[in-house]
C-alpha cells in the first residue's frame, strides 16, 4: 500500500522551546499590563460615581488579583485553580473591607455573606434611585469593587493564562460602555487616552514576549499546530459572546432601562438634575445638595401648585410605576396652541406663568395645570395630550419659556357628580396589574358604601395618615413580606412620595378608578421675586380621572415641612383656608370611619394569603446570584479546556491517548453554559427560558449526538476491544463525511486511505499514522480468528495521530461541527 512518501519525524519538526511553554514564560510584564488595563478601563466609573475614594479600591483588588495569579503560576498550578484562588482572594477582600462579622476578620462565615447581601441590596437601590454620579457610598464601593475584581480576575486569565490579550479589548470595552450610557455628560477625554494606552500596552508586551518565543519557528503550514492559533481565536469568540450578553444585560441589576435594548427606548434617561421616571416601591431616597432648578413667575401670592413633568401609567408588581415599553408618543410641536387637555373646556381663565429654567438638564419640560400653549420653546419639543407631559427625545437645558395654562380646580360637589369616565382613557389607565389579595381586599373595604368616585377616591386618600400609622421618612421601614405593596400598606407604612403615590394609584384602580402616578415639584418657596423650585421640592402624587373635568390631582404623603398643599376639593367643609397654611403641615384629616387597625385588616384578609403566596411578582431571587455563578463556573472550565488545548497542540503527534483535553470538560462546559444562559432568562421570564432551551437543544442537538458517537468509538480503540478496528474504520470516514469528503464504503480500504491521505493533503505524521491504522483494519478483517483477539496496541496512538494530522490538515467548520454530514447522511451498510 501507498498513501504517499513517509520519512519519520525528526527533532526539527517539533515545537519550539518557547512554544506551549505554559504561562510562566509571560513572566511579570504580561500580567502587570493586563493589571494597567482593567484600571485604566475603571477610570471610567468617574462619569458614574462621585469623588475619587473608589479609585483606591480599583487599584488595590487589580494589584491583590494580578499577584495572586503571578504567585500560583509561578508554583505551575493549572489554570482553573490559579482562576478560583483569585476569586476567593477578591472574597476575602470584601469580607474584611465591607463587613464586620468575617471569621478572622476576612474569611465569609454566614454571617458575613448576610451581612454582605445587605450591603449589595443597599447598592442596588442606591442605582435604581440615585442619579449619577452617585454618592461614593460604602454600598457603592463594595459594588464597584466586586464589579472591578471579576473584571480583573477575566482580564488576567485571557491574557495571561490563554495567551489571547487582543479578546481582552471586548470585557474592556463592556466597562467603559455601562458609564457610558448612564452618565449625563460626555466621560472625561483623558479616560479613554489612558485606556487606550494600557490596553496598546498589554498588546505590544505580548507581541514582544511571542516575537522572543516564536523567531526560530518553521513556516506556517509545514509543522505548525493550528491548536496555538484555534485556541486564542475560540477565545476571542466566547469572549465576544459574553461581552455582548452582558452588556445587554448588565443594566438588570443596576438602574433598569439605562441601556440600548433594554425595552424603553429612550425613556429612562437618568442623569443630572432631571427625575429619574421610575418611582421604587422599596428603597433610599438620596436628595443631596440642595440645587435651584426653577424660577416661577406669574402665579397669584399664595397660590400654591404643583410643578409637573411628566406622567407614569404602567404599574409593574414589586418594582413601582414607570412609564410603557415602546417608543415614545407621536406628539405635537409643543411651540405653539396647544390641544386642549381632558376637562379643559376653554371657559376658565387662560393664565401666562413664566418658567426659568436653572439647573435643569433633562428631556422633561415641565407644566402647571391644563396647558393650553407655550411660547419662547425652541424646536424638537412635543406635547402628548393624552399623558399630558412636554418631551422630546434628547435630554437638553431649556431656555426659559412661557406657559399659558388653566389652573382652574373642580370643587368638591361637582367632583361627587361627575360621570365615572373610565371609557374616556385609554384602558391603560384602569388595569391595576397582578395584585395581592390583601391590598384589593383593603381597597373595597375602604371605599364600601360610597356611592361615587370622589369619595372613593377621598376615603382611600385619606388611609394614609398618621392616625393610620404613616410615617413620612426618606428610608422605608425593614421587609416583612414579600409583596412590597402589601408590605407597605399593612406592615412597614414608612416611606417617602414615591410609595404613597404608587401605593394609592394602585388601590384606586383596584376598584376600577382611572389613576396615574404624576412626577414633578411641589411648590416651591416665594423669596418675594419669584417661587424657586429646588432639587429637594422633587415630588410625585396621584391624579385620578373624572368625566368633564379631566386629571384631579391627590397627594396622599403626608409632608409635615409646609412644602404640600391640600386643595380646596381635598378640605373639610367647615375649613375656610389651607390646612397647611394654618397650622404649618400638610397632612390629611382623618375621620373614624376610614381608620382600619393593622390587626383588623389582617385578620378580614387572611382568608387570602394561601392564594397571595402563591402568585409570583417576578423571577426566584436565587435565578440572578445563580446566572452569575454558573456563568463564572463556565468560563473557568472553558479557559481550562483552551489551555490544556494550546499545551497538547504543538505535541499532538507525541501524545499518548487519554493526555489531551479531559473528556468532561467539553460537555461540562457546554451545560454550565447552557444553565447560566437559562438562569438569566429565568430572570426575565420563564417562557424565554423555556425558548432558550428549545434553540439550544436544536442548534446543539445534532452536535451532542456526533459527539457522543464519537466518545464511544474512541473507548472501543483506547480499551482494545475486538471492534475497535470496525470503530476505527468507520470514525475516520464519519471525520471525512464531516468534512465534506464523501468516500464510499463499498472502496477497499487502500483506495479509501488513498483518498483520505490525497484529498485530506496529510502530513508525513498523518501518513504513517494512516498506514498503521490501515494495516491493523485489514488484520482484523482478514486475518485468521482476529476478530477474536485484542485490537492491536498501536491502533489507540496510530487513530489519535491520525485524528490530530486531519485537525491540522484539514480543520473542520463551525458548521460543520453543529450540523455533522455523517449523521445527515443516508449510511450504507458495509459490502453491500
Amino acid at each position: 500500500m501507498s498513501v504517499g512518501t513517509s520519512r519519520p519525524a525528526t527533532d526539527s519538526q517539533a515545537p519550539p522551546r518557547g512554544q506551549g511553554a505554559g504561562p510562566i514564560g509571560n513572566g511579570v510584564l504580561t500580567p502587570a499590563m493586563a493589571g494597567l488595563a482593567t484600571v485604566g478601563a475603571a477610570t471610567s466609573l468617574t462619569g458614574v460615581v462621585q469623588g475619587a475614594a473608589w479609585f483606591g479600591y480599583v487599584i488595590v483588588v487589580t494589584v491583590l488579583v494580578g499577584c495572586t495569579g503571578l504567585a500560583l503560576r509561578a508554583l505551575r498550578l493549572p489554570s482553573p485553580a490559579v482562576g478560583g484562588a483569585q476569586l476567593l482572594v477578591l472574597l476575602f477582600l470584601v469580607t474584611g473591607a465591607f463587613t464586620g462579622s468575617g471569621i478572622l476578620a476576612i474569611i465569609p462565615g454566614p454571617a458575613a455573606l448576610g451581612e454582605l447581601d445587605d450591603v449589595l441590596s443597599q447598592a442596588f437601590e442606591q442605582i435604581k434611585t440615585g442619579l449619577p454620579p452617585v454618592e461614593a457610598s460604602a454600598p457603592i464601593l463594595c459594588l464597584v469593587t466586586i464589579a472591578i475584581g471579576l473584571v480583573a480576575i477575566l482580564v488576567d486569565t485571557l491574557a495571561v493564562a490563554a495567551a489571547a490579550p487582543a479578546a481582552t479589548g471586548l470585557v474592556l470595552l463592556c466597562v467603559y460602555a455601562v458609564p457610558s450610557a448612564l452618565a449625563g455628560e460626555l466621560l472625561p477625554w483623558w479616560t479613554f487616552v489612558f485606556g487606550a494606552a494600557s490596553f496598546a500596552a498589554l498588546l505590544a508586551a505580548d507581541g514582544s514576549h511571542r516575537h522572543r518565543s516564536w523567531r526560530n519557528r518553521t513556516a506556517p503550514g509545514t509543522s505548525a499546530s493550528p491548536g496555538t492559533t484555534s485556541a486564542p481565536a475560540a477565545v476571542v469568540a466566547a469572549s465576544l459572546v459574553v461581552g455582548l450578553v452582558a452588556g445587554s444585560t448588565v443594566t438588570a441589576i443596576g438602574t433598569e432601562g439605562s441601556l440600548p435594548g433594554s425595552g424603553s427606548g429612550a425613556q429612562n434617561v437618568p442623569g443630572g438634575l432631571g427625575v429619574n421616571p421610575f418611582t421604587s416601591l422599596r428603597g433610599m431616597l438620596d436628595q443631596g445638595e440642595t440645587v435651584e432648578l426653577f424660577r416661577v413667575r406669574g402665579l397669584r401670592d399664595g397660590e400654591r401648585k404643583l410643578l409637573r413633568a411628566f406622567t407614569l401609567d404602567t404599574y409593574r408588581p414589586n418594582e413601582g410605576w414607570g412609564l410603557p415599553d415602546g417608543p415614545m408618543p407621536a406628539g405635537v410641536p409643543a411651540n405653539g396652541p396647544l390641544p386642549a387637555a381632558p376637562g379643559d373646556d376653554g371657559t376658565g381663565e387662560s393664565r401666562e406663568i413664566q418658567i426659568e429654567p436653572v439647573n435643569w438638564y433633562d428631556l422633561w419640560l415641565p407644566v402647571y395645570g391644563s396647558p393650553r400653549g407655550l411660547r419662547d420653546v425652541s424646536e424638537g419639543w412635543y406635547y402628548d395630550r393624552t399623558s399630558g407631559a412636554v418631551f422630546r427625545e434628547r435630554r437638553q437645558r431649556p431656555g426659559a419659556y412661557v406657559e399659558v395654562a388653566s389652573l382652574r380646580e373642580p370643587t368638591k360637589a361637582a367632583l361627587r357628580q361627575a360621570p365615572h369616565g373610565a371609557r374616556q382613557v385609554p384602558s391603560t389607565y384602569t388595569d391595576p396589574g397582578r395584585l395581592d389579595p390583601r391590598v384589593t381586599a383593603l381597597a373595597r373595604r375602604l371605599t364600601s358604601g360610597r356611592t361615587n368616585n370622589f369619595d372613593k377616591a377621598e376615603a382611600i386618600w385619606r388611609y394614609f395618615s398618621v392616625e393610620n400609622g404613616f410615617v413620612y421618612d426618606t428610608a422605608t421601614a425593614p421587609v416583612s413580606d414579600s409583596n412590597a405593596l402589601a408590605d407597605f400598606l399593612l406592615n412597614g407604612k414608612r416611606g417617602f412620595c414615591e410609595q404613597y403615590a404608587s401605593s394609592m394609584a394602585v388601590m384606586l384602580r383596584a376598584v376600577g378608578i382611572p389613576s396615574r402616578v404624576a412626577v414633578g415639584f411641589t411648590t416651591g418657596y416665594d423669596n418675594g421675586k419669584y417661587r424657586s423650585i429646588t432639587s429637594q421640592d422633587a415630588h410625585a402624587w396621584v391624579e385620578v380621572y373624572f368625566g368633564g373635568h379631566g386629571w384631579v390631582s391627590f397627594d396622599p404623603t403626608p409632608l409635615s415641612d409646609g412644602r404640600g398643599f391640600v386643595p380646596p376639593y381635598l378640605r373639610p367643609d367647615d375649613t375656610a383656608g389651607d390646612p397647611a397654611e394654618q397650622q404649618g403641615q400638610d397632612v390629611p384629616s382623618i375621620s373614624a370611619q376610614t381608620e382600619v387597625p393593622q390587626e383588623q385588616a389582617q385578620q378580614d384578609t387572611a382568608q387570602d394569603t394561601a392564594a397571595a403566596d402563591t402568585e409570583s411578582d417576578g423571577a426566584p431571587p436565587w435565578s440572578g446570584w445563580g446566572a452569575l455563578l454558573a456563568a463564572l463556573a463556565a468560563g473557568a472550565v472553558t479557559a481550562a479546556a483552551l489551555t490544556f488545548a494550546r499545551r497538547v497542540g504543538p505535541a499532538a503527534r507525541h501524545r499518548q491517548p487519554g493526555q489531551g483535553i479531559p473528556a468532561w470538560m467539553t460537555p461540562v462546559a457546554t451545560g454550565l453554559w447552557l444553565l447560566s444562559l437559562a438562569l438569566l432568562a429565568v430572570w426575565w421570564h420563564w417562557s424565554i427560558a423555556v425558548a432558550l432551551l428549545a434553540v439550544a437543544t436544536v442548534v446543539a442537538g445534532p452536535a451532542a449526538i456526533r459527539q457522543i458517537q464519537r466518545r464511544h468509538r474512541l473507548r472501543q480503540i483506547e480499551q482494545r476491544l475486538p471492534s475497535a478496528a470496525d470503530a476505527a474504520w468507520d470514525e475516520l470516514l464519519d471525520e471525512c463525511t464531516d468534512r465534506g469528503v464523501e468516500i464510499p464504503r463499498t472502496d477497499t480500504v487502500r483506495n479509501a486511505a488513498q483518498k483520505v491521505a490525497q484529498r485530506h493533503r496529510l502530513d508525513d505524521q498523518g501518513k504513517n499514522d494512516l498506514r498503521t491504522v490501515v494495516s491493523t483494519v485489514e488484520r482484523s478483517w482478514y486475518g485468521q480468528g482476529a476478530r477474536e483477539s485484542e485490537a492491536d496496541p498501536e491502533l489507540a496512538r496510530a487513530f489519535q495521530g491520525l485524528r490530530d494530522s486531519l485537525a491540522r490538515t484539514a480543520p473542520i467548520s463551525l458548521r460543520a461541527r453543529l450540523l455533522p454530514r455523517s449523521l445527515l447522511r443516508r449510511r450504507r451498510p458495509r459490502g453491500s
